[in-house]
C-alpha cells in the first residue's frame, strides 16, 4: 500500500523543527528513526498532512552522563543504546530489555525518543523508563518541561506528548545499589511481546529494601505494580509465597483485552515472568 499526501520537510536546526512542529500542530507528524511510522504511513493508519524529518537536527542522538544523569537523546539509536559502555555502567536494564527489541536492523534504525513516543504497550522501553524512574524532557516552540515517565504514559499509542510538542531527551538517575532484571515471552525472539517485566531490586542489611515491578504487553500503558512490590519488600526479608504474589498480581492488573492472548493468559505470564526473575535474583518464593 501507498501512503495518503502528506508534505514533507527535514529541519536543520531545532528551532526550525519546533516552529514547524508550532505550525501544523496536530497535522503533523515526526519521523525520526521511522521503524514503526513508515508501516504506519503505508497502512493509512496513520495519516498526518505533515511530515516533519528531524534526522538532521544536531545534538539530539548523544549519551552522556550529567548532574548525576544519563541522558540519553531522543534520536539515540537503539543499537548505540545497547553497546554504550555508559548505559551498561549506569542503567543495564536498558541493555538487557533492548536485546529483546526486534532484529538487528530495526535497532539499527530505530531512536530510543521514537519508541517512548510511540507508547506501544508491548515495547520495552517504556517500561525501563518506568521502573527506571526516568524523566523525559519535551520541548515546543515555547520552550522545556519536564514530565516522570510515570505519568508521561496514558494508555495505548497514547502520552503526555500535546500537539507541537516533541521529546528531546531522557534523563535517568544514576542509581547504585540497585540490582536489575529483563524478560519476556514473545511468540519468536524479536516478535511483539505478550508479556515483559523489568524488575529492580535493593537490598539493605540483607532484605529487599525497595522493589520495582513494571510489565509491557500486558496493560495499556506501563506502570510499578505496588501491591506486589510491597509483599516482595517483607519487613523480616522472607521471601513471599508466590501464589499470594499471583494473586496480588491478578488483583492489581488490568490486563488488555483482546482476541488473541485472553487477560488471563496476560496474568498467568505475569506471574511466571515475575517468579523466574526473582529466582535468578536469588529470591525462592515458596
Amino acid at each position: 500500500m501507498k501512503p495518503a499526501l502528506f508534505s514533507y520537510a527535514r529541519p536543520e536546526t531545532l528551532a526550525e523543527a519546533l516552529s514547524l512542529l508550532a505550525e501544523h500542530g496536530s497535522d503533523a507528524a515526526v519521523l525520526a528513526g521511522g521503524q514503526s511510522l513508515m508501516p504506519m504511513l503505508n497502512l493509512r493508519f496513520a495519516r498526518p498532512a505533515h511530515l516533519i524529518d528531524i534526522k538532521r537536527v544536531p545534538g539530539l542522538d548523544r549519551i552522556a552522563v550529567e548532574d548525576g544523569k544519563l541522558v540519553i537523546g531522543a534520536l539515540t539509536r537503539h543499537v548505540d543504546v545497547l553497546v554504550s559502555a555508559l548505559v551498561r555502567e549506569h542503567a543495564p536494564l536498558l541493555g538487557m530489555a533492548l536485546a529483546h527489541v526486534a532484529h538487528a536492523a530495526i535497532r539499527n534504525r530505530g531512536t530510543f525518543g521514537g519508541c517512548l513516543a510511540l507508547a506501544d504497550p508491548a515495547a520495552e522501553l517504556p517500561a525501563c523508563a518506568v521502573c527506571l524512574d526516568a524523566e523525559i524532557i519535551i520541548a515546543s516552540a515555547g520552550g522545556e518541561r519536564r514530565t516522570p515517565a510515570r505519568e508521561f504514559f496514558r494508555g495505548i499509542y497514547t502520552t503526555a506528548l500535546a500537539d507541537g510538542e516533541m521529546i528531546l531527551r531522557v534523563e535517568f538517575p544514576v542509581q547504585t545499589g540497585w540490582s536489575w532484571d529483563f524478560d519476556e515471552v514473545a511468540r519468536r525472539h524479536g516478535d511483539f511481546a505478550m508479556a515483559g517485566l523489568a524488575l529492580g531490586l535493593r537490598r539493605e542489611g540483607g532484605r529487599i529494601a525497595e522493589c520495582r515491578i513494571v510489565f509491557c504487553g500486558v496493560e495499556a500503558a506501563p506502570r510499578r505494580i505496588e501491591p506486589v512490590e510491597a509483599l516482595v519488600c517483607a519487613p523480616d526479608g522472607s521471601a513471599p509465597a508466590m501464589k499470594a504474589l499471583r494473586d496480588a498480581l491478578a488483583a492489581a492488573l488490568e490486563p488488555i483485552e483482546s482476541n488473541e492472548y485472553p487477560p488471563a493468559y496476560r496474568i498467568r505470564l505475569a506471574g511466571v515472568l515475575l517468579e523466574r526473575a526473582l529466582a535468578r535474583q536469588g529470591l525462592k518464593t515458596p
